[in-house]
This record gives structure tokens, sequence and C-alpha cells, in this order.
């Protein structure tokens, strides 16, 4: 077998054990965002600034999560495109 192909295959697995774990991770973070929500909402004592910083906080972690996964996914294609172009 050919030592590019392989180097290849171990690329698109690690792509694909990649994607299925950041998917998992985002699952995870949202679920764990609406218990948080949930909990923020139900609390009569939880001041209304700290909410608003929560959701920012939230809202900030989504954007450096979506920035992260585009970052991956960049990469990701320009080692593609380095087997493809051999």
């Amino acid at each position: 077998m050919d030592p590019k192909q392989i180097a290849k295959q171990i690329v698109d697995f690690n792509k694909t054990a990649f994607d299925n774990s950041f998917n998992t991770m985002s699952v995870i973070q949202d679920q764990a965002e609406k218990m948080l929500t949930a909990t923020m909402e139900q609390t009569a004592f939880f001041p209304e600034e700290g909410k608003k910083l929560v959701n920012e906080w939230i809202k900030n972690y989504k954007k450096g999560l979506e920035d992260f996964k585009a970052t991956a996914d960049e990469n990701f294609k320009k080692v593609d495109s380095f087997f493809a172009s051999k």
C-alpha cells in the first residue's frame, strides 16, 4: 500500500474522530446551557445582572466553539489538498 494513501486514511480517521467528538461536546454543552437557563429562570433571587452575564458568557462560548470548528475544518482541508495534489 502506498505510504501517502496510508497517511491520508489516518488523516481521514482523525477528522472523523474530531467531528464526532466535537458534535458530542456540542450536544453536552447545549444540554448544560438549557439546564443553566432553566435554573436561572426558576431561581427568584438570581439577579438580572447575573443572568445577563451568564447569557453573554454562553454567547462568547458558542462564538469560540464556532471559530475553533471553522479553524479545524480549514486545516483538515489544507491537509487533504496536500495529499490530493501529490
